[in-house]
């Protein structure tokens, strides 16, 4: 990952903050951040106005590296985005609230 793409811990993410998941869809079915927006990275380009124009957007994936990629992008074109460093795989271990798409119980794939 370069160096250029800002980063943050998954506690520093503020309460009220915007969370993308750019994970494939049967990631985010099997479990997501429950606040969390869902636009997977292959549809980005063709759902940016989907995004706030203002304020930080906090980019997440399952370990941190398609949402470096993303970030990066969304920098690139007048966004405020942050990666969130290791992801929904950290987020989990945490303790953060995971809910599922699917009725089983929610896991990160």
């Amino acid at each position: 990952m370069p160096n250029s793409v800002p980063a943050v811990d998954v506690g520093a993410i503020p309460a009220d903050a915007t969370l993308l998941d750019v994970r494939e869809q049967d990631e985010w079915d099997a479990g997501h951040a429950p606040t969390a927006q869902h636009i997977p990275m292959g549809e980005l380009i063709e759902r940016l106005a989907e995004l706030p124009a203002d304020g930080q957007v906090y980019v997440i994936c399952r370990s941190g590296g398609r949402s470096a990629r993303v970030t990066q992008y969304l920098n690139g074109n007048g966004w405020d985005a942050v990666n969130v460093d290791g992801g929904m795989q950290v987020w989990s271990a945490l303790g953060h609230p995971v809910v599922s798409e699917t009725g089983s119980e929610p896991q990160v794939i």
